[in-house]
């Protein structure tokens, strides 16, 4: 069976560009498409993204022929980028590791809120990276329970839901965010 993380990693891998010039005007387009869906939404203009990238309306077609395309990719990548997060800060004492990635975490969810109404809940690209990203996450929060710096009562995905509330929120500024965050997560870190 294959992983979620490989399949993911796959699935992006199976839409870039093999070409130099055209996987930099891919990646161009992604980051692109990433803040204009963080700025305004799912109804981000596609020319706006393709000005942004640096690239013209048919580039941007070539690569994503559908505004589902451009969606499904934006939101795959990001949570690549999780899952390498995850990896890279694995090796960290256990309660640094797993606030790091929730700031990581924290992050996504900006993305993922602009482009989760635009796509089907049930989408297998949407699926995917759930279980990807949980399939990340998840070592590093039971790492940290097994050390003791965790509550034991809760689990990875209460902690999920409680950090997805929290980035839901309109804050006055991010030391107002930061400082709600760092409360929540005095609620979820044991006092030893």
């Amino acid at each position: 069976m294959t992983s979620p993380t490989y399949a993911l990693s796959e699935f992006v891998a199976s839409r870039r560009p093999q070409r130099k010039d055209a996987a930099r005007n891919y990646d161009a387009l992604l980051a692109a498409a990433r803040d204009a869906f963080a700025e305004h939404g799912s109804e981000a203009s596609l020319e706006d993204i393709a000005r942004r990238a640096g690239v013209g309306i048919g580039t941007l077609y070539r690569n994503f022929p559908t505004r589902r395309h451009l969606f499904e990719s934006v939101y795959a990548e990001e949570v690549n980028e999780l899952c390498r997060a995850a990896e890279e800060v694995a090796d960290r004492e256990p309660w640094e590791a797993l606030t790091t990635w929730l700031e990581r975490f924290a992050a996504y969810m900006v993305t993922k809120r602009a482009i989760r109404d635009a796509l089907d809940s049930e989408s297998d690209v949407l699926l995917t990276c759930r279980d990807s990203m949980y399939a990340a996450g998840t070592p590093l929060f039971e790492r940290a329970q097994r050390a003791g710096v965790v509550r034991p009562d809760m689990d990875f995905g209460d902690l999920v839901r409680m950090v997805a509330g929290i980035t839901s929120t309109a804050f006055v500024d991010d030391a107002q965010r930061d400082r709600v965050m760092g409360i929540v997560l005095d609620g979820v870190r044991t006092s030893r």
